[in-house]
Order: C-alpha cells, then structure tokens, then sequence
C-alpha cells in the first residue's frame, strides 16, 4: 500500500483516495465476508477476509501519511481494548461476561471519551434496520421502552393507519419510516434481530422466486397474479416436503 500511495511512482487512482472515498469498499467488503459466511464458502471466505483487512492497510497508511497513526497503532488499540473489556480474563476480577457486564464497560469508554446521551456512538453508517435495533436498545437501557411486545404491536397499527392517511409525499415517507422503525421495536421485544430477520427473508424470496421462473419458464410474466400465487404455494409444498 504504501508503494501504491508512493507521491512519484503509485496508482494514481489509490493515490486520489481518501478516508470518506474508501469507506464504501470497507462496508461493502465487511458484507461480503458476511456472504461468504452464509453461503458456507471457506475458500471464498479467505479472499474476501484478505480484502477487508486490505481496507484497514488503506485507511492505516493513508492515516500513517497525514501523520495521525499506522497499522501497529491500529492493531495496538484494538489489542488494549479486547484485554479492557475482558478483566475477567486479563485481570483478576474473575466472573464471567455477561451482556450488562459487557453493556457496562462499553458504556464506561463511552464516558471517558465524553460521550453524555445514551444514544452517542450509534454508528450513522449501519444499516437502517440495525441502526434501528441499536438506537431502541441504547433507549430501553434507561428504561425508554414498551413493557411488553403489546405496545409496539399497538404502535405498528398507529403508524399504518397514519400511512394510509398521509397525503404528500413527504409525509408518506416520514410515516414509512415511523411503522418500519416501530416494527423493528416489535421483532426486538420478541428477541429478533431485524437485521438477520430480513436478510433471512429476503434470501427466502429470492430462492421461492427463483423457483417459481424455473417451474414456469420464460413465460412467468404472462401468467396471471393467481397463476404465480399458485406456484408460489407450490413452492413452499416442495421445501416443506423436501
């Protein structure tokens, strides 16, 4: 990297980089390790871990060139953090780490780098649904939350009624984001994560859509809404028998 970064003789393209152009391929990378994963491919898995860590290298070197810290720094950090959240391992509390032991060191470092709200440190960068979970989670801690799963099932009709009665656009999308955010209050009081939860089913969609093109060949398009359901119901049959 640092050879690519080189003023005189590196990459032009890496060379025009910096922080906020690369952090893009860093999300991206991050998800495709999480592909990988899923899908099982161990030899996929190792490339796409090589890509990530490529990542840090850039982000390291072009932060070692602005003279803030290098890649031992990084590593270093990182290093002083794992044995600052583990004292029962590294030090001589002893215990076991469970999540409000955990929630408590997290929330001790978020003090002494002078953070006030609870809800300081939610990365802007996840993604929407997880941001969500994060933000309602950092909440419910100082006791901002529904007693029981009732109250946001009760919300999440609220919000619908409310979308249905918007009438510009902008309201429209203001109370879009009220019931998606109130449903993912809903699936974190049943323990879900919503993240997870779509991802799941956006893989089952594609897989029982897939399917149903195959059963029917190029013309899919042609049929109609009942045709498609019904081989939509064929194709959950089939994975429930297989």
């Amino acid at each position: 990297m640092a050879q690519l970064r080189d003023p005189k003789s590196g990459c032009e393209w890496d060379l025009a980089q910096d922080f906020s152009t690369i952090a893009p391929y860093t999300i991206e990378e991050a998800y495709e390790v999480a592909d990988a994963i899923e899908r099982g491919d161990m030899r996929d898995l190792r490339d796409e871990l090589g890509d990530l860590l490529l990542q840090v290298v850039f982000h390291a070197r072009m932060a070692e060139e602005a003279g803030l810290f290098d890649f031992e720094d990084v590593a270093r950090s990182i290093g002083d953090k794992m044995e600052a959240r583990h004292p029962h391992i590294f030090g001589e509390e002893g215990g076991t780490m469970g999540e409000t032991r955990w929630e408590n060191l997290k929330e001790a470092e978020r003090a002494e780098k002078g953070m006030v709200s609870a809800l300081d440190g939610v990365a802007l960068a996840l993604p929407a649904l997880m941001r969500a979970q994060k933000l309602q989670k950092r909440a419910a801690r100082t006791g901002f939350d529904w007693p029981d799963p009732k109250g946001s099932q009760d919300k999440i009709i609220e919000e619908i009624e409310e979308l249905n009665d918007a009438s510009s656009q902008d309201d429209k999308v203001e109370e879009a984001g009220d019931l998606l955010f109130a449903a993912v209050n809903f699936v974190r009081a049943h323990g879900v994560s919503a993240e997870d939860a779509l991802r799941a089913a956006n893989s089952k969609f594609e897989r029982r859509f897939r399917a149903m093109e195959e059963m029917s060949g190029e013309g899919f398009p042609d049929l109609s809404l009942q045709e498609q359901e019904d081989l939509w119901q064929a194709v959950k049959r089939g994975e429930k028998s297989a």
